[in-house]
């Protein structure tokens, strides 16, 4: 029986190609035989320290090389790895790393007074680990990242073994609530995400583990250039960082990008520099100013090995991608729903000529649409209904039995993932995208998404973001306030908004406040809207 552990796969790619890029990050070049000896060393370290069978690894880090590295040393010793928001102050850190049993922290050393701030309130990590950064060295307390990578990179199995069983931790975002830790087992999570399938070079997924090499090898030895692929959302996230992990099995290079805020021209430089292939972003909070930055410099980027953008986790505008694909008329727009919680919910394609409406989908093979009682809801029908996902599904979420029971559910005899997206179902079979019912805005009993008047506003003239949040309101309950960003110029007024949005939305779903103020997003992409319903108060002076 193939012990489906990344591990396993990564280290097939790595026999099989030794000499091949797998991770770059500006001028640093690693090869698949240097990624996989430094790996072997990490775990070799982590163990030492006293880890054990499933302990949790914390990957406190920017976007490089280290990200990955952390964690095919946490799969080789057969511990359990997990993100963690960069952003975070020191509570929120010490309630993630609790809640998840930290027992190990890799971090970037910039982090190291948040770090040193929270230690004594976390006895269960027995180490700390820092990567030393220009202006931040190795904090005295915390052991250096780079020297431990250096070490004997000869292969390592922990006592304990691998097993398909070994878990991966993908804590959500907390937008509603505290973060929740998905369980994923690492077959379910390899073949949740279509086990080494690749739909463009049309192969299925993968046999064996060995077969992966196979692959690989065979990529390396023909005439096509290697694959490179650019995570431009944080690796943190789990579009980046799941689709990373595929693209790896198939042999494939991850670059980062060197800088800590995103540049759209520093990407564009690195994609023709690199000869990139594809791209991972997180909707229009990167690719609206990439749309931006190709419209202001005409001509200055042709990017001939671009072949797919790749976005989830938000709503990409069917707008923002005609606009791409003006640009770049070669390229295929990958736009996919799915959550850290549920894989292949649902896809869409723009490209060649066709571009997809926004919020438009096909579900997926093993998706489906459920009324809150578990009936089906049928085509064309009008009824909304939360999209579900059945087949490889994380275990739950870490330690909270009641949230996992909300979210994986039983419906007709089969166990989903619903991780509350709401939708309507085309006579075609197509979905429509509603949003996430943890956001909706309760107005005189009318239940309003936020997604959808969002993706309205953006359709006006000079909208760069807009937001959308429920506030206080005597008479409905809470009523609807936009949070708009404009590009330079005149700002629309609330009138004005109001007209676009009814001639495309029913009244009930127009705003009633306006504030123009930069929308607030994780670095994700995602709308923090705590934050953005803070934002809204403060500007109009109102109270919660």
């Amino acid at each position: 029986m193939e012990v489906w552990n990344y591990a396993n796969l990564w280290e097939s790619v790595a026999r099989a190609t030794p000499t091949r890029p797998a991770l770059i990050h500006g001028e640093q070049v690693l090869t698949w035989e240097q990624f996989d000896g430094r790996a072997n060393a990490l775990a070799r370290r982590l163990v030492e320290k006293g880890l054990t069978h499933q302990s949790k690894v914390a990957a406190y880090l920017y976007n490089g090389p280290e990200y990955i590295e952390s964690y095919y040393a946490a799969f080789k010793a057969g511990l359990v790895p997990f993100n963690t928001n960069y952003r975070y102050s020191g509570d929120e850190l010490v309630y993630l790393f609790d809640n998840a049993d930290a027992e190990a922290v890799v971090f970037h050393a910039s982090f190291a007074e948040t770090a040193a701030s929270v230690r004594a309130r976390l006895p269960k990590v027995k180490a700390w680990i820092a990567v030393a950064e220009e202006g931040f060295p190795v904090p005295d307390w915390a052991e250096d990242y780079d020297a431990i990578v250096a070490g004997d990179g000869a292969r390592f199995e922990a006592p304990w073994g691998r097993s398909a069983d070994d878990l991966l931790f993908m804590y959500t975002g907390g937008t509603t609530g505290m973060p929740k830790g998905v369980m994923w087992r690492q077959e379910d999570l390899f073949k949740g995400l279509g086990g080494g399938a690749n739909l463009l070079l049309g192969l299925p997924p993968l046999e064996t583990v060995e077969e992966a090499g196979v692959r690989a090898k065979a990529n390396a030895e023909s005439a096509e250039p290697q694959a490179i692929t650019i995570p431009v959302a944080p690796l943190m996230h789990a579009t980046g960082q799941f689709i990373s992990f595929g693209q790896l099995i198939s042999g494939g290079a991850i670059a980062t990008l060197p800088s800590r805020k995103f540049d759209p021209a520093v990407l564009f430089d690195e994609v023709e520099r690199l000869g990139v292939s594809g791209l991972i972003i997180v909707g229009l909070a990167f690719a609206a100013p990439m749309l931006e930055c190709l419209e202001a410099n005409p001509g200055r980027w042709t990017m001939p090995s671009l072949k797919r953008i790749v976005s989830s986790g938000t709503m990409w505008s069917a707008e923002n991608k005609q606009g791409l694909l003006k640009h770049l008329p070669n390229i295929m727009l990958m736009d996919s729903l799915g959550s850290s919680e549920a894989l292949g919910l649902a896809s869409s394609a723009s490209g060649g000529g066709v571009s997809a409406a926004t919020a438009k989908f096909a579900t997926g093979p093993n998706a489906a649409v459920f009324t809150e009682d578990g009936r089906r809801v049928a085509p064309g029908s009008g009824e909304r209904g939360l999209v579900a996902v059945g087949g490889h599904t994380p275990l739950g979420y870490y330690k909270d039995e009641e949230k996992s029971a909300k979210t994986f559910r039983i419906f007709e005899g089969q166990r989903w993932s619903v991780p509350g997206d709401w939708a309507t179902v085309e006579a075609d079979g197509a979905i429509t995208l509603l949003g996430r019912g943890s956001q909706v805005i309760n107005t005189g009993g009318e239940k309003v998404f936020p997604e959808e008047v969002e993706e309205s506003l953006k359709r006006f003239p000079g909208v760069r973001d807009a937001a959308v949040v429920g506030l206080p309101d005597p008479r409905f309950g809470e009523r609807i306030c936009a949070v708009v960003d404009v590009a330079d110029g005149d700002q629309p007024s609330l009138a004005d908004l109001q007209a676009h949005v009814k001639a495309n939305l029913a009244d009930y779903k127009v705003p009633r406040d306006l504030v123009f103020a930069s929308v607030v997003r994780a670095p994700n992409g995602k709308l923090d809207y705590k934050l953005v319903r803070t934002q809204a108060l403060e500007a109009l002076g109102a109270k919660a």
